[in-house]
């Protein structure tokens, strides 16, 4: 257990995700991370690190070479990792936020852990601000337009439960608001029938990684029904911020507040 001088506290870290690198540095660590995965894109010094490996494909001797006393991950999708290295005998910290609220609680948790709590609440606080200053604009226009947020394309994957709740923050309405209550990503998978039945008036593409391609989704039997469609409302959004669990998920809150308030004028 790390005790409360700041010498006890992990001096060699290791991320496997671009948020953990994020939350390390924006809580003032950022010097103590020795090891980053290739997706690591903010700040843009973090990029000069080592890379271990990709979202779900690590090296794990060289994350063994550089020593960690502690590794940051996220999600079931690294447990295998984890697994790893904790049987080599490093110490993990792996997260698996799924809403807006378990956000704020990982960065709590991260900045804790470093010793770095005050600078992990103030950034917390500030990321509530935001929320509740875009909540609160939104919440006064007349209309609340549908939304299809597409995580994948095949299958079809609703987004995640904070990006259907960045939906509503900012002024819109998920048409497939039920299935955030899955963790899963195959929870969330929908029919394209579907989608057209519900008819959302705006479609949000990021496809964890890749390049949306805007024009299949237009050519998609039966899509020329859908509202967004006709109003060639197909927007897509950064999956760097919308998709990160960490603070900027704000710039893809941001990036949805004026998609949605373009189509509202």
């Amino acid at each position: 257990m790390y005790g409360t001088g700041s010498t006890e506290f992990p001096k060699r870290v290791v991320c496997l995700t671009a948020e953990t690198v994020e939350i390390a540095y924006r809580v003032g660590a950022g010097e103590r991370v020795v090891g980053v995965p290739g997706t690591a894109r903010w700040p843009p010094e973090a990029r000069e690190k080592p890379k271990v490996g990709g979202f779900t494909t690590f090296r794990l001797d060289k994350i063994l070479a550089l020593q960690p006393d502690l590794v940051l991950a996220f999600s079931d999708l690294q447990a295998d990792v984890v697994r790893d290295l904790v049987r080599a005998g490093v110490t993990v910290l792996c997260t698996n936020q799924r809403s807006l609220d378990d956000i704020f609680r990982s960065i709590l948790l991260i900045g804790g852990t470093l010793g770095r709590e005050s600078e992990a609440r103030a950034t917390v606080q500030d990321m509530r601000d935001e929320l509740r200053q875009i909540r609160e604009f939104s919440g006064v226009w007349p209309s609340r337009p549908r939304v299809y947020f597409e995580e994948w394309y095949d299958p079809l994957i609703a987004g995640i439960r904070w990006v259907s709740e960045i939906i509503e923050a900012a002024g819109g309405r998920d048409v497939f608001a039920e299935l955030r209550e899955h963790a899963p990503a195959s929870g969330r998978v929908v029919e394209a029938d579907e989608v057209i039945r519900r008819d959302p008036e705006i479609i949000l593409v990021s496809w964890c990684g890749k390049k949306a391609d805007l024009d299949s989704i237009r050519a998609r039997p039966g899509w020329e029904a859908i509202a967004a469609v006709r109003a060639d409302r197909i927007y897509e959004v950064d999956g760097a911020t919308i998709l990160s669990p960490g603070p900027s998920v704000l710039a893809g809150l941001r990036q949805v507040h004026e998609i949605i308030q373009e189509c509202l004028t």
